[in-house]
């Protein structure tokens, strides 16, 4: 089968329900509009799910050993930022690509590619030498190749197996798979640092699950017919051309303000993936209850703890956000964008005060966190559902790729660097004290940046009922595009 084969997105290969018609065997089950069996698709999500934890908790295993990658190579905070940002660059970077293959392309086949190549530069990475700290910065950079060729498709393969309730509940399991693979991410990286009393085998153990991941996709994924399950198959969504596809997203009021909202998200949470851990660290430095780190291995109890928390809120925050917005659907068609408003403008205050009690007290810090992490989780499920609903299925990958670009472009790509650098410009000395208060008044900068996330999901609410109609009643023949009428909303 060659990538470029037309038909190729409704081709499985190597795996495919029908191979068992004919063989004696039980009858198969029933396909659905997608062409794929109910059982097969819910075994599509649990793969699906599966590897994004694999993805996120590689990507925060290096936070998980920060204290130590910085003692090894002598780096100061806004070094330590860059591992963080030259991974999200190189994904940010290359998702539109993918998200321009994905949606012309058999997506099974692109993901399996791009998973077998992250695989293999992660492992590469676990063998940089002292004084090689660039070399460890490329081969994150390079990892982004993978996560940009799974995290632009993989939602759209769920949006063609399942719709309007199940849809979101899959997706809420899909994206549970986030907070606590970081969690995951954190507390293995830790433990097996202190276990190996070497970081390097921290990044060991991820390369071996993603050629496992590999291995399901083969067996198990098939690719589903794009749209179909809505009632709209294929062949009645022709493909427009790229350029196409971006203006008419440009003009997605709903769209474009919900991936805005969703950068603040971006910019906080990937501030505290890489930072809180560390910053805990050096509060009880500060504070006299731990000895600083003079070597190999730091103390990483604060990575475990901060990990379990970031699991937990994780878990708590998907699974209320998509409760409490299905909930509230049914008092009004503006649930999700309110409710992700609620999470960012609630999670705000927690954050700030966890910063500033990180002096006085680790306790208050943990619970305010918890608190603050929780209503952060909010949003997973529900920006991606926002997403689906209101772009036509032959634009979904392209804007997924866009909202990636956009939400790392302006939130995670700089802000772990931005935190490190300005951390770095506020200290007056090299002493515990200043380590500790410089980045304590450089993450403040989280809790004005979620204030504004919250206002932007404020503003989505305003558009979504027209957006969303829109995107449903689309119809494409030739260079006519007609919509049915916006029902007035009573």
């Amino acid at each position: 089968m060659a990538l470029t084969d037309p038909n190729s997105d409704t081709t499985p290969f190597f795996a495919d329900d029908n191979e068992a018609e004919g063989s004696g065997g039980p009858e198969p089950e029933e396909e659905s509009a997608s062409g794929v069996t109910n059982r097969r698709a819910f075994l599509t999500v649990g793969v699906l799910c599966y590897i994004n934890l694999l993805n996120y908790m590689d990507r925060f295993t290096v936070a998980g050993v920060l204290p130590d990658i910085e003692h090894f190579f002598g780096i100061d905070d806004s070094k330590s930022g860059l591992l963080q940002t030259v991974f999200i660059c190189s994904y940010m970077i290359l998702a539109p690509i993918f998200g321009y293959l994905g949606d012309r392309y058999n997506r099974k086949l692109i993901m399996c590619v791009g998973i077998s190549f992250w695989a293999v530069v992660t492992l590469a990475s676990s063998y940089t030498p002292k004084g090689y700290f660039w070399a460890l910065l490329l081969t994150r950079g390079l990892v982004g190749v993978g996560e940009a060729s799974y995290s632009t498709i993989a939602p759209t393969i769920i949006a063609d197996l399942f719709i309007n309730e199940k849809r979101t509940r899959m997706l809420s399991v899909f994206y549970f798979a986030i907070p606590v693979g970081s969690g995951l991410g954190y507390i293995v990286g830790s433990q097996v640092d202190k276990l190996a009393q070497d970081w390097h085998w921290a990044l060991r153990v991820t390369p071996g699950l993603g050629l496992l991941a590999v291995l399901l996709l083969i067996v198990v994924v098939k690719e589903p017919k794009r749209g179909a399950i809505e009632a709209r198959p294929e062949h009645s969504l022709h493909r427009t051309s790229w350029t196409a596809d971006i203006l008419a997203l440009s003009k997605n009021m709903s769209f474009i303000l919900s991936t805005l909202g969703f950068t603040a998200v971006a910019f906080v949470t990937g501030s505290l993936a890489l930072w809180a851990p560390a910053f805990l660290f050096r509060a009880a430095v500060f504070t006299g209850e731990k000895l600083p780190c003079h070597s190999e291995p730091c103390d990483t109890s604060d990575s475990l703890y901060f990990g379990i928390i970031t699991c937990v809120t994780g878990i708590l925050g998907v699974a209320s956000g998509v409760e409490l917005s299905r909930r509230l659907r049914k008092r009004t068609p503006r649930a999700d964008p309110l409710v992700c408003a609620a999470g960012l403008l609630l999670a705000a205050p927690f954050l700030y005060l966890a910063i500033v009690c990180a002096q006085g007290s680790a306790i208050a810090t943990y619970v305010f966190i918890f608190l603050g992490e929780t209503f952060l989780s909010m949003n997973w499920a529900i920006v991606a559902d926002i997403l689906l609903y209101v772009v036509v299925p032959t634009r979904r990958s392209t804007a997924e790729a866009f909202q990636i670009v956009i939400s790392h472009l302006l939130g995670d790509a700089g802000s772990p660097y931005l935190i490190g650098l300005v951390s770095d410009s506020l200290r007056k000395s090299d002493s515990y004290l200043w380590q500790f208060r410089s980045l304590q008044f450089s993450l403040l900068l989280c809790s004005f940046v979620a204030v504004g996330g919250g206002g932007f999901f404020l503003a989505t609410a305003l558009f979504i009922e027209k957006d969303r109609h829109r995107a449903e009643n689309y119809a494409h023949s030739g260079e006519t595009i007609t919509m049915s009428p916006v029902p007035s909303h009573h």
